[in-house]
């Protein structure tokens, strides 16, 4: 039955028809429409702002990867949106489902370069050309459709963020809406038979067999866990797939144990990931890319079919990861038994990779004091820096969707934003977020956030004075000169104080322990200042480009 309302209320109501609860933004005039929907509606939605649109993008950003849902912000048309593109672009990176929405000039001005506010040259067709898909609601009753297939696009095939826009006026004009019935996604195609013969042949007379998961496989969990058991497989992942194999599993290992075993691995089965970490990174360094030549013959199940002309595999196997992965080890035990000595074999590999990282110091240490107090369930949200690095490989994980990342995008400064996100989604679980100071300047005045919403994230910032990466790459490759690598900082155990936020500062692991405690067990705003001199960490480099950094 439709019912009259504006075209912000319509977008709102449309949007929590797809079962979401929370929405991140900032307010401006051209969503005041959509503002005024969210307050009357806030027994049926939380609305947590921001103090800057990017803060809000990686909230979303973080709330889509931690749940597996789609995460929703919003922000004012032109400066507002373009402020929040690097966390679009981490989620197109990433295949995390996010929604942008936002507001356009008035419909009038529309192409006519006039100066509007906010206006700029074609904002749709840059958010078209960042992201997965965008469109314009044009009138209130357009609202449901088009919201609909904003989720059916978000969730659909590779995930990824999407966009919709509504100009100024029409937004606050109203019209008979009819709000619509969710739209059910398609079943996942079955995987080709050839496709899954092919790969067989291949297998069933593998000695030494490896997986590599990537976030396309998040959801398939059991399935992957199976075909490993049934193979005497490993599973491996660089960052996005951490978690589908619990790490204490037989079969799960980390990436430093994964490269224990590359180079005897005769097939690699890669499920809903790139293969970043053995074509970019163990066969080729410094992130030049190798095509995949025998051995290992190479298995790929992807749910996107133009992935099999970017890494050619020998054997393709176009489907959704639990699917593929399902029907792969249905038809492979019927010819294949893993090899006897098979765990004893990824066994080994683990043990070594554990014995040689402890010389990644002091990150290897505090990350080992992290992973113990931290729940087997809590969420770690790694950053670009050198304890982020380590947790590559040196941070098992146990669970799906416990290590979130920013993946190839590499996104510096996206980790406390994002894991604001995380415990907003997941407020029973524990979140800590780490960061180097130089990251966490990026995001720093969402502490104000926060400490207005309580969002109890426990923040371990590891302060070196540096952009240590880079500091130690100029130290390296020219002669000693740096620039732009030296960090003058605030206090920032009384930063965060001055937010109301409980904060330390601790100079060692063994103090790190008892304060994370705790922080965890506060389960409100903390801040745990790590100081660390630049010239005693270790480079995290041998275990991720092997032979590329000292």
């Amino acid at each position: 039955m439709p019912q009259t309302m504006t075209g912000g209320e319509a977008i709102i109501r449309a949007v929590l028809n797809h079962d979401v609860d929370t929405i991140y933004g900032l307010p401006g005039a051209q969503m005041y429409p959509l503002y005024d929907a969210l307050h009357r509606l806030s027994n049926d939605v939380r609305t947590i702002t921001t103090r800057h649109e990017q803060g809000a993008a990686y909230m979303a950003y973080g709330h889509a990867k931690s749940t597996g849902k789609p995460g929703v912000y919003t922000v004012v048309p032109g400066p507002g949106v373009l402020n929040t593109t690097a966390a679009l672009a981490t989620a197109w990176g990433a295949d995390a489902p996010v929604l942008c929405l936002t507001g356009q000039i008035p419909s009038q001005y529309l192409g006519r370069r006039r100066g509007h506010l906010h206006e700029i040259p074609d904002q749709l067709e840059t958010l078209r050309s960042l992201i997965k898909w965008a469109d314009r609601i044009d009138t209130a009753s357009q609202a449901p459709g088009l919201v609909n297939e904003a989720f059916v696009q978000m969730q659909s095939g590779r995930k990824g963020p999407v966009s919709l826009e509504m100009c100024w006026d029409t937004m606050g004009q109203s019209g008979d809406v009819e709000i619509l019935p969710p739209t059910v996604l398609s079943a996942p195609l079955e995987p080709d038979p050839d496709a899954i013969a092919a790969a067989v042949e291949l297998l069933k007379d593998a000695k030494r067999v490896l997986i590599c998961v990537g976030g396309g496989a998040m959801h398939a969990s059991a399935e992957v866990t199976a075909l490993a058991e049934t193979l005497g497989a490993g599973v491996t992942s660089m960052r996005s797939g951490r978690g589908i194999v619990a790490e204490d599993h037989a079969n799960g290992m980390s990436s430093a144990a994964g490269l224990e075993i590359w180079p005897e691995t005769d097939v690699l089965i890669g499920i809903g990931s790139r293969l970043e970490m053995p074509y970019m990174r163990w066969s080729a360094g410094s992130g030049m890319i190798v095509e995949p030549d025998a051995p290992p013959h190479l298995i790929r199940i992807d749910i996107d079919a133009d992935e099999m002309t970017r890494l050619v595999p020998h054997a393709g196997i176009v489907a959704d990861a639990a699917t593929g992965a399902a029907a792969l080890a249905s038809a492979v035990t019927r010819v294949r038994k893993p090899q006897s000595d098979a765990l004893d074999y990824i066994s080994d590999a683990k043990a070594r990779a554990s014995a040689k990282t402890q010389a990644i110091q002091p990150q290897m240490a505090y990350l080992e004091v992290i992973r113990d107090v931290l729940p087997r369930d809590g969420i770690f949200v790694e950053e670009l820096c050198q304890v982020g690095f380590a947790s590559y490989y040196g941070f098992p994980v146990y669970e799906p969707r416990t290590y979130i990342t920013s993946g190839f995008q590499g996104t510096l400064g996206y980790g406390f934003p994002t894991a604001l996100g995380v415990k907003a989604a997941n407020p029973t679980k524990a979140v800590v977020s780490i960061s180097g100071d130089g990251g966490f300047m990026y995001g720093m005045p969402e502490l104000a956030t926060a400490a207005q919403f309580n969002i109890g994230v426990v923040v371990i910032l590891f302060n070196n004075g540096a952009f240590g990466n880079v500091r130690r790459d100029q130290i390296n490759a020219y002669d000693g000169r740096t620039l732009g690598v030296d960090l003058v900082n605030p206090d920032f155990v009384a930063l965060a104080e001055s937010f109301g936020i409980a904060a330390e500062r601790v100079a060692s692991p063994k103090a790190l322990r008892p304060a994370l405690e705790t922080a965890i067990a506060r389960d409100a705003p903390s801040l745990i200042e790590v100081t660390i001199d630049p010239d005693q960490e270790s480079s995290p480099w041998p275990f991720i480009i092997p032979g590329s950094y000292v």
